[in-house]
């Protein structure tokens, strides 16, 4: 084995101006030239392994200076700086931040489709089963995607979305737009999102009505929106649940549901009446998922944000800029 060269030996002298140059050198042909590290040691003289190291020195040594920025027409409609400040705070893997504002109204919910097709069209693999919630920020995505390169094995409904009442969901023409536009075989989950617990039981021991429910739980990426505690919601107006529920969740302390499970404002799921009797995946499957696609925004949903995220229920997270300010400045409160 040849012993390692010696800065002297590699025409470098520790602290002098001919090592420096050296480091500079070295530095430039790789930032700035995109030389490879066999090129910087044929050109320099020095064996690739030291041509190497000279890139890490200048490092280092505080020599090398990056600098990234958006062009400027882009720099008031991109946040990186927001969004790399939430990955860190959160553990998340990607936020995307739109411009336009998530206020809940079609033209927002547009914006956050949009936002969230343009990720999950970047995620999604060719043998993935891909799971989603119903609700208007899910349909906003299924109608924001385009047939392109994206492709998946299967797409499957998360949640029952039956009710006691004719309330669309809707539930059918996401499932048929992201089949459709995934080239996906579609698995339509048959099932009220509530029921009695006995119900729930013989229905997941049923080998056919519990396979959309498996399939559901065992998905590589899962999208979804997040509900929260008021009669402005979804579930309340599709009456899915009534006020009795509701005063029952808000004494537990939940602020927001995926799928119809509650969970509080740490992300910890609430043990209410509804949890035996709920037809959805698990919050716990939730979490254990590789990649989990949260698209959400707006004072409204900002509490039911900040439980998912404090409960590790996202990896991805699309939401808008007043969200985001709002979410960082509750987390840094906490510590």
């Amino acid at each position: 084995m040849t012993a390692p060269q010696s800065p002297r030996q590699s025409g470098v002298t520790a602290d002098s101006g001919q090592d420096i140059r050296l480091l500079l050198r070295a530095a430039t042909m790789y930032h700035l030239e995109g030389a490879t590290q066999a090129e910087i040691a044929a050109r320099l003289g020095v064996s690739r392994p030291t041509a190497g190291r000279l890139v890490q020195r200048a490092r280092a040594q505080g020599l090398v200076t990056v600098s990234v920025a958006a062009p400027d027409h882009l720099g008031s409609s991109i946040h990186p700086d927001a969004e790399r400040e939430m990955e860190q705070a959160f553990g998340l893997d990607e936020v995307l931040i739109m411009d336009s504002p998530a206020d809940g109204t079609p033209s927002g919910d547009a914006a956050l489709g949009r936002a969230g097709a343009s990720v999950l069209a970047r995620r999604i693999q060719p043998t993935d089963t891909f799971g989603f919630t119903w609700g208007p920020e899910q349909v906003a995505v299924a109608d924001a995607l385009t047939a392109r390169n994206a492709s998946c094995r299967r797409v499957v409904q998360m949640d029952g979305s039956m009710s006691s009442i004719d309330y669309h969901t809707g539930v059918d023409h996401a499932l048929s737009r992201f089949s459709e536009q995934l080239r996906a075989q579609p698995m339509r989950l048959i099932a009220p999102l509530y029921a009695d617990a006995d119900t729930v039981t013989a229905m997941r021991r049923d080998s056919i009505l519990s396979q959309p429910l498996l399939a559901a739980e065992n998905a590589e990426v899962m999208l979804f929106g997040v509900g929260s505690v008021s009669t402005s919601t979804t579930l309340f107006e599709g009456s899915f649940i009534d006020s009795a529920v509701l005063v029952e969740l808000e004494h537990l302390g939940a602020v927001g549901e995926i799928g119809g499970r509650f969970y509080d404002i740490d992300g910890v799921p609430v043990d209410s009446s509804l949890v035996g009797r709920t037809v959805s995946v698990p919050l716990s499957h939730v979490h254990e998922c590789t990649t989990t696609i949260l698209v959400s925004g707006g004072a409204h949903r900002q509490e039911s944000i900040l439980g998912a995220l404090r409960g590790g229920f996202a990896t991805i997270l699309v939401t808008d800029l007043a969200t985001t300010q709002w979410l960082l400045s509750e987390q840094k409160g906490q510590r």
